[in-house]
């Protein structure tokens, strides 16, 4: 009966908490649960079969065909895009659980290895039409690179060529399906098998690149023209190298990447480990001396293998701060060449020498034409190389003397127009050069101390800055990674990172920061060490420390499941956890993503529209975005995700509660299911939700969502960081417009610690919260109090505002308000003095907290403003939006708008919203 119970149950749940993830998400944690027995649930008819499945009949796959003829589909327009992009989601996604369950099964020893005489770490595996390798140095392949460490890293840093050249998408250019598996303290790599591969000698297959890591280097003229389709976006400079025979052979990626021909006759690449440039700062080379930016922070330093890389977002990011520069190069010295022709004709006609005239020329220029140089400066130098690099002829020799120089000084390998690519061969060991690319050699080793330079110099500091103005904002150490990654910094240079907050002026403003990166660093250090216990045979036997439980726990968080408990941490006389608090060893899975690229860009237009005010038009586009993520992914994403939470703010501000609701609670529902329970993400959904289900009237509902937000950011940080401020504003809030105002007034004067701390005494954020506290003390007629910090709200605002802002006025009325208040109060209490019971008490006005004042405050809290516009406003506005319109199209120099474009523009002119209000949407801090 319980059974059938049960699942009635989960029959009548979401759908959204039935439906599949594409992707295996395992939580750190998990109560103690029995097993019952489930009839909705499918049951696996092979378990008992593991690793026989390769001798059943039609139960394996040919994963290579499936993710290359995928690959193959018509892309033309967007129905073709579609079928495409979802065929190979679906086989990547397929792929990726078949891999991981197989990469499980060969480290527990249920697949038989194709070479088994041979030692357990050299040994070799196929299941499923899957090739499984270990993540060891088995022939001193890597010998000079730091041996197994480095074998360790080297599937990571493929895996990471693989997902660049699967996004630059080239047609004829195969790359392998890979996915890399970190279990029970192993690395292991999964691979799709290239057609023919195993039936000849890999120095017979390989026809581009080198086996021998540069010793031997063979190149095909069909691998140049396929992989120079590709240096451009990838920033891959074209080479030469010599060979074993002093040959030059010429390449256009690193001498690792190999080239094979299948017997399906397509052309793969393989061993993508050094896709991007070294990294400097972690490779010391003799005899070569590092920027002083480098030196000052103690780089270069030893590390423990050879094949660090700069990542993709840095070399992105250096590319374009280089490009700024090179407009920036080139304006001043068109500007100075205008100046000096200037200067000239006026000396010719005035009868003065041009020296004279300087002064005057400069005053001239700086008064009538200083802004539109630097307006048209840089469309003067855009338009110049444009015209240079069509090379029709126009162009004076003076002016091409202005590009070649701004190319020669931001390291161009063109001298007639920007182009910055990176040589990935230069320092690699064993990798020799003609003497003919000297030159060019000097110049790639001089790029390359740059970019390291620059990541030290632009990068952290511009992360810490993010930081401290906490538009980055990361909860635990995952978050705190993202971050750091979406600035191409690596994890390596966490320590640094710290080390800089700790030299930071206001650092106690970045304390969360601190102690997150503290965590991750401990987290780290102890995966490395556990990772040995964990290659031991089991039965595991943990070790028994009671030194810090804080240790065993982080290095629990990465790959060990554990029971859901209270755990006491202050006992020193026996260990935090056992064997029987370990309920699952679950797998540590990188993979390639495959992304919904039409689906993207529309909800990227959409994002633009809305931060323009344009409602209406943005909520087509999210919508239309949802759609097509919808018809890539299935009704699971992490991006479809994104898109219900924007779609339920929109309609939330447009004034539709409800909807705005329904696609909320369908965001919380999928960001449990794909991100996790305690992802700081999803904490954040949950407080959307709060938000509008107030707004529904739901306020036990609103609070209870709250609360369980409050609870899982305990358990992911701890009660000192600025979102706990936010959510404690929240909470204080909702309990004050129920009038519970003793716990209200806890929250709030809690969440105003926090924001001093972390915003500063003197911040807006600050004044507000003086304000909340100020409405609580109001209610409960304590107006002495409520004066007190409303006069702290005040000296804020009258300080960072001035006196005719707004909001000092609101606090001032407010203030008046609260003194007329306090001054009756006092009357009638000196009346009961007086009188005692024959006083004549005037009845005084306590206000009730107004929910809809409640709601306002909410808003504002969450970052949601409301301007109300009169009718003046809104013909100021048209004309407003009119003015940048012509703006934008002169600058543009004519080019035509897209017909979507120029109509949503049309509409744009007009006000969005009925109520004749404009919503800013602020991110909430």
């Amino acid at each position: 009966m319980s059974n059938c119970f049960h699942s009635l149950i989960r029959v009548q749940r979401h759908p959204f908490e039935r439906i599949a993830t594409p992707f295996q998400v395992y939580s750190w944690t998990a109560p103690q649960a029995e097993h019952a027995m489930d009839c909705v649930r499918a049951e696996d008819a092979y378990t008992s079969r593991l690793g026989y499945e390769e001798h059943i009949p039609g139960q394996t796959r040919d994963w290579n065909e499936e993710l290359q003829t995928t690959r193959e589909l018509p892309r033309k327009n967007l129905p073709e895009r579609l079928l495409r992009e979802r065929a190979i989601f679906k086989v990547h996604s397929d792929f990726t659980a078949a891999a991981t369950r197989g990469a499980m099964a060969v480290i527990d020893g249920n697949v038989m290895a194709i070479n088994p005489s041979e030692e357990t770490k050299m040994q070799m595996f196929i299941w499923n039409n899957i090739f499984f390798s270990l993540g060891f140095d088995v022939r001193d392949h890597y010998k000079d690179f730091g041996g197994d460490v480095a074998a360790y890293v080297a599937p990571t840093n493929d895996l990471n060529g693989v997902r660049t050249y699967n996004a630059v998408d080239v047609e004829g250019l195969y790359t392998l399906g890979t996915v890399v598996v970190d279990y029970r303290g192993y690395r292991v790599t999964a691979q799709s098998i290239i057609p023919g591969i195993l039936e000849r000698e890999q120095e017979q297959s390989v026809i581009y690149g080198s086996i021998d890591f540069g010793k031997t280097v063979v190149s095909h003229p069909k691998y140049l023209e396929l992989l120079e389709k590709t240096s451009r976006p990838l920033k891959i400079q074209k080479h030469k190298v010599l060979n074993d025979k002093n040959e030059e052979v010429e390449l256009c990626s690193s001498v690792e990447c190999k080239g094979i021909i299948g017997n399906d006759g397509r052309h793969y690449i393989l061993d993508l480990l050094r896709t991007f440039p070294p990294d400097l700062n972690f490779l010391p080379v003799e005899g070569e001396e590092m920027p002083e930016e480098c030196k000052k922070m103690g780089f270069p330093k030893q590390h423990r293998h050879k094949l660090c890389c700069l990542r993709q977002e840095l070399v992105d990011a250096f590319v374009e701060h280089r490009y700024l520069l090179f407009m920036k190069l080139a304006a001043l010295q068109l500007m100075q060449q205008k100046a000096n022709k200037q200067e000239s004709s006026a000396a010719l006609e005035n009868g003065t020498s041009p020296e004279n005239g300087t002064a005057e020329s400069e005053k001239s220029e700086s008064d009538d034409g200083k802004t539109d140089d630097n307006v048209t400066g840089l469309d003067q130098v855009k338009e110049l190389a444009e015209t240079i690099a069509s090379d029709d002829g126009t162009v004076d020799p003076k002016s091409r003397e202005v590009i070649r120089n701004a190319c020669k000084a931001v390291g161009s390998i063109s001298d007639t127009s920007f182009d910055i690519r990176f040589n990935p061969d230069i320092f690699s060991p064993g990798v020799r050069f003609p003497e003919s690319s000297k030159e060019e050699v000097q110049d790639q080793k001089q790029l390359l101390k740059d970019a390291a330079a620059f990541l030290l110099s632009c990068q952290i500091p511009g992360l810490v800055k993010d930081c401290l103005d906490h538009t980055v904002l990361p909860m635990d150490g995952a978050t705190l990674a993202e971050a750091m990654h979406q600035r191409g910094i690596n994890m390596r240079y966490l320590g640094k990172v710290i080390h800089f907050i700790t030299k930071t002026p206001g650092h106690a403003q970045l304390d969360h920061i601190f102690k997150i990166g503290i965590s991750e660093l401990i987290t780290r250090s102890a995966k490395h060490i556990f990772k040995t216990y964990l290659q031991a045979p089991f039965p595991l036997s943990l070790p028994s420390t009671s030194e810090s439980g804080d240790c065993d726990l982080l290095s629990f968080f990465w790959f060990l499941q554990i029971l859901l408990k209270e755990y006491n941490f202050d006992n020193r006389h026996k260990p935090t956890f056992t064997e029987e608090d370990i309920l699952n060893i679950f797998p540590v899975v990188k993979h390639v993503n495959p992304k919904a690229s039409d689906a993207f860009h529309f909800f990227q237009s959409g994002q633009a529209k809305v931060q323009q005010g344009f409602l209406k038009e943005g909520c087509e586009l999210i919508n239309e975005a949802l759609n097509l993520f919808n018809n890539v992914y299935g009704a699971m994403h992490v991006e479809i995700c994104a898109c219900l939470r924007l779609l339920a703010r929109l309609n939330y501000i447009m004034g539709d509660y409800s909807e705005a609701l329904s696609n909320q609670q369908k965001a919380v529902l999928m960001s449990e299911r794909v991100l996790g329970i305690e992802h700081p993400n999803t904490i954040q959904e949950y407080m959307h939700l709060a938000l509008y289900c107030f707004a529904n009237s739901q306020l036990s509902t609103a609070l209870n969502l709250l609360y369980r937000a409050r609870y899982l950011m305990l358990l992911v940080f701890g009660e000192d960081h600025p979102e706990m401020a936010l959510l404690d504003n929240n909470i204080g809030l909702v309990l004050h417009g129920v009038m519970e105002y003793d716990l209200s007034l806890r929250f709030l004067e809690n969440a105003l610690a926090i924001s001093s701390k972390y915003h500063g005494s003197k911040s807006l954020k600050v004044a507000l919260s003086h304000h909340l506290v100020a409405r609580v003390y109001e209610s409960k007629a304590e107006f002495r109090s409520a004066l007190q910090h409303e006069k702290e709200g005040y000296t804020i605002y009258k300080n960072q505002l001035g006196e005719h802002h707004e909001k000092t006025k609101e606090s001032s009325e407010y203030l008046k308000y609260l003194t007329q208040q306090a001054v009756a109060l006092q009357r009638t209490m000196n009346e009961i003095y007086k009188n005692g019971s024959n006083a004549n008490i005037v009845p005084l006005k306590f206000t009730a907290p107004n929910m809809t004042s409640v709601l306002e405050q909410l808003n504002i809290i969450n970052g949601i403003l409301f301007i109300p516009l009169s009718q003046k406003d809104l013909e100021n506005l048209k004309a407003e939006v009119q003015r940048r319109q012509q703006l934008q199209e002169s600058i543009k120099s004519g080019e035509q708008l897209e017909p979507e474009d120029r109509a949503g523009e049309e509409k744009e002119a007009e006000p969005s919203m009925p109520s004749a209000a404009i919503p800013l949407t602020q991110s909430p801090a």
